[in-house]
């Protein structure tokens, strides 16, 4: 069974390109700048001219969509500051003056406000013209990279940061069925809702101890972890709806979960800040990733090991996620010892050990010994009386 599209991707995307199809061209874009946008997605459609750098094959329709919004986007704009019919015309003071603009708030939305990922329409473009290099460059014609000093620094994004404490008082409050969910999401990690949407029955193993996160439903690679927290509560969801082997664990739309969250959040947990920034009324399923990285950081034992429950391939994720949130400081004296004194101590506490457990036994032995002695005694001095009272 092909992999669920949680938000119908692909139907957006070949929707889209039919629509332009009839047009003849990308509707407020010029001929020239339409042709070089519908080639670019034609590309990373097809998984050819990209970066040797990058991963290998077709793009998913939820980057090509990401793409296609906002280099369209920028083009738009391009042409209204710059009159730029042709975007391979561009200089690098346009480019660095239109990005440090958009930057500083001179450049706003239509609402007046100012714009907040600016680092994603940075890296968009970036992308955009080094595959602009590349074809010129098959062609013998060498284009420059005028995005070098394009600043791609920006704000992460503001999440909800729960601790463990809040995250029982939600689940508590939520009906059975937001509960699993929940506590199967703050358990895993597991990115929500494009894999989370595509687990079965058939996934789990081990009485519903182990989850196969499948490598073909998967942003990254596939992994089977262990659930420490929801295992229960997963068992008896699924005897309670009566989910068989093929059956999807999670059918519930991202948008109703998403706002029945957000509406318990709010009632249960106030509309305060929390820790990383975002208010406790705009809890998302999303937001689960981040907490369960929180909440699992401190207790993995190696990098490695915590990468892979959340399928990662580099360390800075771990960063991005929890920002150290929920962390604490676990240093001890054992921890100053070199290895050799470590070793030489523990040799020490054993003979110790060795040592009380022999005076033990000895103690116990002489125990027995006075026992037995005070019986004796206690013959003796009856047979005493004993023979004095017939006298």
């Amino acid at each position: 069974m092909a992999k669920l599209d949680p938000y119908n991707t692909k139907e957006s995307f070949m929707k889209w390109k039919n629509k332009v199809h009839e047009l003849g061209k990308i509707p407020d874009l010029s001929q020239e700048n339409s042709e070089l946008v519908l080639r670019y997605l034609s590309d990373m459609e097809l998984g050819i001219n990209t970066s040797l750098n990058s991963k290998k094959g077709s793009r998913s329709y939820i980057r090509l969509n990401a793409v296609r919004i906002r280099l369209i986007f920028l083009l738009k704009k391009f042409q209204g500051y710059y009159n730029l019919d042709n975007i391979i015309t561009i200089t690098e003071t346009q480019l660095c003056s239109f990005f440090v603009d958009m930057r500083n708030g001179v450049i706003r939305r239509l609402d007046g406000r100012e714009y907040r990922a600016i680092r994603d329409f940075v890296k968009i473009f970036k992308a955009f013209w080094h595959w602009w290099m590349l074809v010129s460059r098959k062609v013998g014609k060498d284009v420059p990279d005028i995005t070098l000093y394009i600043d791609s620094s920006g704000e992460k994004p503001r999440w909800v940061y729960l601790n463990e404490e809040q995250i029982k008082k939600l689940c508590d409050n939520l009906t059975f069925k937001y509960r699993v969910l929940a506590m199967f999401l703050f358990d895993t990690g597991i990115r929500a809702p494009t894999e989370l949407m595509n687990i079965k029955k058939s996934d789990f193993s081990q009485d519903y101890k182990e989850l196969n996160i499948r490598d073909e439903i998967s942003k990254t690679f596939g992994r089977r972890i262990k659930l420490m927290l929801s295992s229960d509560l997963i068992k008896r969801y699924i005897e309670d709806f009566q989910i068989k082997d093929d059956d999807y664990l999670f059918t519930t739309l991202p948008c109703n979960v998403n706002r029945y969250l957000k509406n318990n959040a709010r009632k249960i947990l106030g509309e305060g800040l929390s820790l990383a920034g975002q208010r406790y009324s705009e809890l998302t399923m999303y937001d689960f990733r981040h907490c369960s990285c929180c909440y699992w950081l401190p207790r993995y034992k190696s990098e490695s090991a915590l990468k892979y429950r959340f399928g990662w391939k580099k360390s800075d994720k771990i960063h991005y996620y929890s920002e150290l949130l929920g962390m604490r400081d676990t240093i001890s004296q054992d921890d100053l010892l070199t290895p050799d004194v470590k070793t030489e101590v523990e040799k020490e506490l054993v003979e110790t050990k060795n040592e009380n457990a022999l005076l033990k036994e000895e103690l116990t032995a002489m125990q027995e010994q006075m026992k037995e002695i005070f019986s004796q005694v206690t013959k003796l001095s009856n047979n005493s009386s004993i023979s004095l009272m017939s006298k």
